[in-house]
């Protein structure tokens, strides 16, 4: 009995001991294993890190740039970064196929859902497939109302009026100010009161601290920062163990919900059918308030930075261009009566090359300067470009405003009569000029946002003199979900001459 006993003992020892042999083999083979594929991941890594800054870094000033030249390369206006897997293109045939033609197939991807998920939600801009259609039909006939755009101009005649004109008025001759934090302001007063009805007064003479601004800019900054990670791991990784970057991300959006919500739960008290801001009139259709939340907090996202950002290059290339703000002034002198300080709807309606200069200058500097779609299924472009399934593919507006095959010759020129026939402005295809996006997923906001483009500019330089500090430079952009300039303009404001 004992010698079994024994006997049993000293074989479940050896099953141990080979167990833990066959362990220890497998784990030194997978250790191996994982330092290979480590050092071959990293190497990659390096090698694409090595390839995208050295490579570009050295000739141009932004990665656009970089991107444009390789562009006005390509005989097919079509390139692939091989390192980053994708596949991009200024060819308006290949921009018209992806947003219109084959529309279906190329969505904005899980990719892109992960990456701002967490900011925006369930929202317009970060959705594909029934969700977004159903966001789409309520949205489009909110903003095609005649009611809405009069609210709207109505927000905006009061920003320019009670705040933006008083504010540049009493730094004339006294200090030079930053216009892009100007209109980063200014946007984000006319997006919060448009969207959710509340008024941050980022614009106030005093330049207030605003927690939700505060927050907006963090948020969007580090989730722009996801896009732009070489290892999406890594900030997966971070936002799991909830450390770091991922930590801030998660209290500044932390601080964009409770405000929300809290927007949100005082409305359905105090009865929102009578309020005519975009929360107010979803609320009538939709019960679920965090979906109202991620619906509302996309249109801010998608309406303050752009919207800086477009202000902000179209008074540089005016301050670089005084015929054309000549010009300007002097449409308007036809238009308008000698004393009136602020043009109504239909007399900026008329005013055709005010509209064609602010074309112009989305087509040299749109806020957006590319947009990614991810491919359904294995698919060819019109040039002929294969594109496998999951690959992603972008197009590039910037690039394509700078594409001599599209604009001709003068291409680097900011010539708003490009836009003009005998005076009347003439559009060109959306698909050469994706700067709203086109096709079925074009930018429900345009019209809008052109209106207070073409409002600011004409209130501005019928008062002031916009000069800039220092001499026209080449301008350097902050990697980002829009077009930030870094480091801001500084600007001097001068009673006009």
């Amino acid at each position: 009995m004992e010698s079994g006993t024994l006997l049993f003992l000293q074989n479940l020892q050896a099953y141990f001991a080979l167990l833990f042999f066959f362990f220890t083999l497998s784990f030194s083979l997978f250790s191996v294993l994982l330092c290979f594929l480590k050092q071959k991941l990293w190497c990659n890594c390096d090698i694409c890190y090595a390839y995208i800054s050295q490579t570009w870094s050295k000739d141009f000033n932004n990665l656009c740039d970089w991107y444009t030249h390789l562009l006005q390369q390509s005989p097919s206006q079509t390139i692939h970064i091989h390192v980053l897997g994708n596949t991009i293109t200024a060819n308006p045939d290949n921009v018209e196929y992806m947003l219109k033609t084959q529309f279906k197939n190329y969505p904005k991807g899980k990719p892109f859902s992960m990456i701002l998920g967490d900011l925006l939600g369930r929202g317009i801009f970060n959705t594909d497939g029934d969700l977004w259609m159903f966001q789409r039909k309520i949205s489009s006939l909110e903003l095609a109302t005649m009611s809405i755009r009069t609210y709207a101009f109505e927000i905006v005649t009061a920003e320019i009026n009670q705040r933006l004109l008083p504010l540049l008025s009493s730094s004339v001759g006294v200090k030079a100010m930053d216009l892009q934090e100007l209109f980063r302001r200014f946007s984000f007063d006319n997006i919060c009161k448009f969207s959710f009805g509340l008024d941050p007064g980022c614009l106030e003479e005093s330049l207030p601290f605003s927690q939700f601004a505060d927050a907006f800019d963090l948020a969007s900054k580090l989730s722009a920062e996801r896009a732009m990670a070489l290892l999406p791991l890594a900030w997966r990784i971070k936002r799991l163990l909830n450390i770091g970057s991922e930590r801030k991300l998660k209290h500044a959006i932390g601080i964009i919900n409770d405000l929300a919500m809290e927007v949100i739960q005082q409305k359905r008290k105090l009865g929102f059918s009578s309020q005519q801001d975009l929360l107010s009139r979803f609320m009538a259709s939709i019960s679920d308030d965090s979906y109202l939340r991620d619906i509302v907090t996309s249109f801010i996202l998608a309406g303050r930075d752009t919207m800086a950002s477009a202000l902000t290059m179209l008074f540089w290339l005016l301050a670089n261009h005084p015929e054309v703000v000549s010009e300007i002034r002097k449409e308007s002198e036809k238009v308008m009566q000698p004393n009136q300080e602020l043009a109504s709807f239909d007399q900026i309606r008329e005013m055709h090359y005010l509209h064609a200069a602010v074309y112009e200058s989305l087509r040299l500097y749109p806020p957006v300067q590319f947009d990614s779609k991810f491919a359904g299924k294995d698919d060819i472009l019109p040039d002929g470009t294969f594109v496998a399934k999951g690959t992603r593919v972008t197009y590039h507006p910037f690039a394509m405003g700078r594409m001599e095959v599209i604009w001709g010759q003068d291409f680097v020129k900011f010539r708003p009569e490009r836009w003009l026939k005998n005076g009347i402005f003439s559009p060109q295809s959306p698909f050469k000029y994706p700067v709203f996006q086109a096709g079925i997923r074009v930018c429900l906001g345009k019209e809008l946002a052109l209106v207070e483009m073409k409002m600011v500019a004409l209130s501005v330089i019928r008062k002031f003199d916009i000069e800039l500090v220092a001499p026209p430079a080449t301008l350097r952009f902050d990697l980002g979900l829009t077009a930030m300039i870094r480091g801001g303009i500084e600007v001097v404001v001068k009673k006009r001459r």
